[in-house]
C-alpha cells in the first residue's frame, strides 16, 4: 500500500473545487483516459487583472490524480496568471505533504494542465503534439522535451525516478534507452554523469524489499488483477520469479488472445509501480523457448 499524508487522502475523500466552473474562459486537457489518467482543468480569469477569481477541476485517475487535482485548484485560486505559471509539481506535492515517489507523475499532470488552460485562456496554442523523432514511449506519449523538463525540475537521476514522474518506460520497456540517453544529456548539462547503478528517489524513500516479501508482494499483486481477468473469461498464473524478469501463464480465454499482450504490458506497469523497480512480465512459454534454444 502507498504511504499517503493525511492531507492527500483529505483531498482524495473531500476534493476541492471538483467540477466544471461557469464562465469558464481558460481550459486545459492532459492526459488519456487510455493511458490511465485524464485531466480537465478550468478557470475563470478576470480579463483586467488577470487574477484567476475561481478553478475547477475533472479528473479520470487514482486518489493521488484526484488529490492533485484538488490541491493545484486551491493554490492558484487568487493568484495572477504569471504567479500561477511559477507553481511548480513539486510545490503541489509539497501542499498535500508529499506524495509517493511512484505517484510524483500525479503532480506533473497538475502542472501541464495548468500550462495548458493559461495558454487556452490567452489564445495561445499549447499542445502534447510530438515533433517527428522526439515521442520517447509510446506506450505513454510523453515526449522528450517533458522528460528533460521533469529531470531538470526535480532532480531527477534514474530510469526509475522518470517513470515515477512522468510514465515514461512504465509499460513495455522499449524507451528505457530513450530516457537514458536524455538522462546522459541533462546530466552532462549539469556537470555530472548518469550512473546507471544510482539508487532510486522510491528506494532511497521506501527501502528495498527482502527476496521473500518481494515475491509473496508480486503473488499479492497479481492476486489483485486475477478478478478482472475472470470477468472476461481469462486468468493468469504466477509461475516463477528471476531477478526482475516474472513468468506468468495466460489462460482461460487470455491463452491466445490477440490482446495478450496488451494485457502483460498491463500487469508489468501495475507491478513496476507496486513494487518500486522495474520488472518485465513475460509468458512462462518464452523462458523455455529460450532454454531450449540454448541447448
Amino acid at each position: 500500500m502507498w504511504d499517503y499524508s493525511d492531507k492527500v487522502k483529505e483531498h482524495f475523500f473531500s476534493p476541492r473545487n471538483a467540477g466544471p466552473v461557469e464562465n469558464a474562459n481558460g481550459v486545459g486537457d492532459v492526459g488519456s483516459i487510455s493511458c490511465g489518467d485524464a485531466l480537465r482543468l478550468m478557470l475563470k480569469v478576470n480579463p483586467e487583472t488577470e487574477v484567476i477569481e475561481a478553478a475547477g477541476f475533472q479528473t479520470f485517475g487514482c486518489g493521488s490524480a484526484i488529490a492533485s487535482s484538488s490541491a493545484l485548484t486551491e493554490i492558484i485560486t487568487g493568484m495572477t496568471l504569471d504567479d500561477a505559471l511559477k507553481v511548480s509539481n513539486q510545490d503541489i506535492a509539497d501542499y498535500l505533504d508529499g506524495l509517493p515517489p511512484e505517484k510524483m507523475h500525479c503532480s506533473v499532470m497538475g502542472r501541464e494542465a495548468l500550462q495548458a488552460a493559461v495558454a487556452n485562456y490567452r489564445g495561445e496554442i499549447w499542445s502534447d503534439d510530438h515533433e517527428e523523432g522526439a515521442l520517447i514511449c509510446k506506450c505513454f506519449a510523453v515526449d522528450a522535451v517533458l522528460i528533460e523538463d521533469t529531470i531538470r525540475a526535480n532532480g531527477l537521476r534514474t530510469v526509475e525516478d522518470v517513470t515515477h514522474y512522468t510514465k515514461a518506460g512504465g509499460g513495455c520497456a522499449a524507451c528505457h534507452e530513450g530516457i537514458e540517453e536524455i538522462l546522459v544529456k541533462v546530466l552532462a548539462e549539469q556537470g555530472e554523469a548518469f550512473d546507471p547503478s544510482a539508487p532510486s528517489k522510491v528506494a532511497a524513500a521506501s527501502g528495498r524489499l527482502t527476496n521473500i516479501q518481494r515475491i509473496r508482494r508480486i503473488e499479492m499483486i497479481i492476486e489483485s488483477l486475477r478478478p478482472r481477468l475472470q470477468m472476461d473469461h481469462g486468468d493468469v498464473e504466477l509461475v516463477d520469479v528471476e531477478g526482475r524478469n516474472i513468468y506468468v501463464n495466460m489462460k482461460g480465454a487470455c491463452a491466445g488472445c490477440q490482446m495478450a499482450a496488451t494485457t502483460l504490458g498491463g500487469i508489468q506497469q501495475q507491478l513496476t509501480e507496486e513494487l518500486g523497480e522495474f520488472v518485465k512480465v513475460m509468458p512462462a512459454s518464452a523462458r523455455l523457448a529460450a532454454e531450449a534454444g540454448g541447448l
